[in-house]
């Protein structure tokens, strides 16, 4: 009988079946696709020879990743690429503002009137980020605090919705970036704990960057799976799990799934019936014929760009899609632009690019009109660049991805108490009713992202479970 069997190839039941097998256990990990890596996943989607990344591409929560960083995965190949900005926001009047490395370029993107503020927002959190993201990436019940007045003060200051923070801002510049920071979760500015959103992903890129993983994020997926190897777990694909019988004995069973999978899978009955689902998006991903003509400079040397006037263009995309039940007529758009950092992901002169906008759970039009013009006012003449492209709507997305269910890539509404406690308002998230079954997906704290700390906190209910039996 084996200790553990995981279901789920993605950054977090890969984790936690390497965290389970470090400790001693015999693991074995399912996944019903013939490749592993869910939402790290890299395919030839357009073209031959262009790589893109179906799902995630640009990681700053990866290479900050506590999980990831006590690993060795850079000795299974995995190597962090990065632009020479983190990210990019331009305007329509062809300036930009950045977020950069640096703390102080970033705040003279913003002008003289925020750049202080910007300084005195930030600094204080980033002297203490890495206790600061442990602590914020983890629970109290599966670690203790390591730095409890940072991470109190942090609570303060994030807590509140990001409207809030966003007033000690002047101008729309710096509003117009970090409210395109919150919207990377899909969440509402006006939602609850969504400065902290905004907040994380700045001291992320100030910290150690928004990189990209050499040859695509399939190879995060490949430096995990190839440790569990080597620590004696099996990979197994192309096998789908429709109930617990399917699977062999275990001792316990963790699954990387969407909890109403599991529910279904392990006979839960209707205990996460109360869980939301979020909107969806519509993504894109492009082959084009050459760099993306951007009118600022700044996006021409960034790995993600985010397209949006100002906040209340955004702030409008977000309400359209997870309120109104509509595709916005102006998406805010996110973009990456991998090729930037790592050129051999297409032919010498010819780059990947993907870009996503917003829709409600489970639209079934096409935004590609509307992403395109979108693009066009930020970057005249992008069309006349585009060589093939490869679009995913919320119903492709989820035939792709069982986890992102209706499209939704967050993997369930980060809005409401349910950005922090999910799947359920408990104490206990990774556990369910049976003793012998836990969840581990991006369902579960801290959510969505590709960082693997959802696998690694469920690895530690398991094996205090496994000796505790």
């Amino acid at each position: 009988m084996l200790d553990a069997v995981v279901v789920g190839t993605g950054p977090n039941g890969l984790t936690a079946a390497v965290e389970l097998a470090r400790r001693g256990f015999s693991v074995a990990i399912f996944e019903a696709r013939d490749t592993i890596g869910g939402g790290a996943r890299t395919e030839e989607l357009t073209l031959p020879g262009f790589r893109h990344d179906p799902c995630s591409a640009a990681h700053p929560l990866g290479i900050n990743s506590p999980a990831f960083r006590a690993l060795p995965l850079e000795r299974y190949g995995l190597e962090w690429l990065h632009a020479d900005l983190p990210m990019a926001h331009p305007f329509p009047d062809g300036t930009a503002a950045v977020l950069s490395r640096s703390v102080a370029e970033t705040a003279a993107s913003f002008g003289p009137r925020d750049a202080g503020t910007y300084r005195r927002l930030v600094e204080p959190f980033l002297r203490h980020w890495d206790a600061l993201a442990r602590d914020f990436m983890s629970l109290p019940l599966t670690a203790l605090p390591r730095d409890p007045v940072t991470l109190a003060r942090f609570g303060l200051v994030g807590l509140p919705p990001s409207t809030w923070l966003m007033r000690r801002f002047h101008d729309e510049r710096a509003k117009t970036l970090f409210a395109g920071l919150v919207a990377h979760v899909i969440a509402p500015l006006d939602g609850f704990a969504t400065g902290a959103i905004g907040l994380v992903f700045a001291l992320a890129a100030h910290a150690r960057g928004w990189p990209v993983a050499r040859g695509g994020s399939q190879s995060i997926s490949d430096a995990l799976a190839a440790y569990l190897k080597d620590l004696g777990g099996a990979v197994h694909t192309d096998y789908e799990v429709k109930r617990l019988d399917d699977l062999p004995p275990a001792r316990a069973y963790v699954f990387d799934t969407s909890p109403t999978a599991l529910a279904r899978i392990a006979g839960l009955g209707r205990y996460y019936d109360k869980y939301r689902y979020g909107p969806g998006v519509f993504k894109i991903d492009y082959a084009l014929d050459g760099p993306v003509p951007w009118t600022a400079k700044e996006p021409r040397v960034a790995g993600t760009v985010q397209i949006g006037a100002d906040s209340r263009e955004i702030g409008t995309a977000l309400r359209a899609a997870s309120r109104e039940g509509r595709a916005p007529d102006t998406p805010f758009l996110i973009t990456v632009q991998p090729s930037v950092a790592d050129p051999t992901r297409a032919p010498e002169g010819k780059q990947v690019f993907w870009a996503y906008g917003h829709v409600p759970n489970g639209w079934q039009g096409d935004l590609t009109d509307a992403i395109e013009r979108q693009l066009e006012r930020f970057a005249p003449g992008f069309r006349d660049r585009v060589l093939a492209r490869a679009t995913a709507g919320p119903p492709e997305l989820a035939a792709r991805n069982a986890n992102y269910v209706g499209g939704d890539i967050a993997s369930g509404a980060a809005s409401g108490l349910q950005l922090l406690l999910r799947p359920r308002m408990s104490l206990f998230p990774y556990g369910t009713p049976h003793p012998a079954v836990f969840i581990c997906s991006s369902a579960t704290p801290p959510g969505p992202g590709v960082h693997g700390m959802s696998g690694h906190n469920a690895a530690k209910a398991v094996w205090r479970r496994l000796r505790q039996r």
